[in-house]
């Protein structure tokens, strides 16, 4: 398990290194994404018969859930893409026009399509009362104004002073799936912080032997983030060359007809933090104790800062991205 999770975390942050050059938020996830690959890659061992083929059918419905559709791009382009938006959109209830109108034509041979979606509530809700209109700041010299929510609570935290950034797990209900706020120390702190990322250093940050318990005022915005990406380009640059390639790809595993390569890899995310808990999308709170005079640590997200949710029970992480400007 150690080591799936360090690959899965290797692939995480490769993919956000290749997003990250703008400032933009970013927002993906890693599972709906090595999803669609692990499918992709069922039909890519060289086998050409139709034996084959069925055995990928019926492994992709058991391992990944999904369904293999044939489509008549050529003939009816237009109306592929309302089928595969409309799969989509049923699967998420959030994502909308993943294909919009024009970007599937008589060109398109295989399009891979993956779901996933993500609604929870916070093991402690934050209280409405308590939001209220504060500065978020862009850089140094530039902020928003946000709607600010508070509490104060016990939450595993974890001070990081070799990076000068500090993290935060905000368990949802249930305390099978948590939200980590890694929050740089400055202003201008996330471009150092995000160098300084790694598989070895995110799986030890997280890891409950060096996170403690710790009481909190927290302070976070709501947010919404929907991010959209094409990602040949991203994935060409990680080492996936050949599927894009006429000339190289070969994906006789999963189908006998010659010239089968990938012509899109869409992604589209969705974000929404609350007081109540979080709403995420895809195609890719400890019991408080009474304590005597507790010394309370201010963690207050009102400069960009780097979000992910994973399970308790594995470092898989399902979402990951960067918030710049909620």
């Amino acid at each position: 398990m150690h080591l799936f999770a360090k690959a899965t975390t290797q692939f995480t942050l490769e993919l956000y290194r290749q997003l990250r050059d703008s400032e933009d938020n970013i927002f993906y996830s890693p599972l709906s994404i090595m999803t669609a690959l692990a499918m992709l890659q069922l039909g890519a061992k060289g086998n050409t018969e139709k034996q084959i083929e069925k055995v990928f059918m019926e492994d992709i419905k058991k391992y990944y859930q999904a369904n293999v559709e044939s489509l008549d791009f050529a003939h009816a382009a237009e109306e592929s893409q309302k089928k595969i938006n409309s799969w989509v959109e049923n699967k998420t209830n959030k994502i909308k026009d993943l294909f919009p109108r024009g970007s599937l034509n008589s060109s398109t041979i295989l399009v891979l399509v993956n779901a996933v979606y993500f609604k929870g509530q916070w093991n402690h809700k934050f209280d409405e009362q308590r939001t209220r209109e504060d500065k978020f700041w862009l850089n140094k010299n530039t902020s928003k104004p946000v709607q600010m929510m508070r509490q104060t609570n016990e939450f595993n935290f974890i001070f990081l002073e070799d990076v000068q950034a500090k993290m935060v797990e905000i368990p949802y209900k249930g305390k099978e799936l948590s939200m980590f706020i890694l929050l740089p120390m400055e202003i201008d702190g996330l471009k150092k912080l995000e160098e300084k990322l790694s598989a070895d250093t995110l799986l030890a940050w997280t890891s409950p032997k060096n996170m403690r318990m710790t009481q909190l005022n927290l302070s976070l915005p709501r947010f919404k983030v929907q991010e959209k990406y094409d990602l040949p380009g991203p994935l060409e640059h990680m080492g996936m060359v050949d599927a894009f390639n006429p000339q190289k790809a070969d994906f006789s595993g999963m189908s006998s007809t010659k010239g089968l390569v990938v012509s899109k890899v869409l992604h589209k995310s969705f974000l929404e933090v609350n007081e109540e808990g979080a709403e995420a999308a895809a195609a890719t709170g400890v019991e408080t104790r009474i304590l005597s005079a507790p010394r309370t640590t201010e963690f207050t997200c009102n400069r960009p800062f780097i979000v992910f949710i994973k399970p308790n029970n594995t470092n898989s992480i399902l979402f990951f991205g960067r918030v710049s400007s909620p």
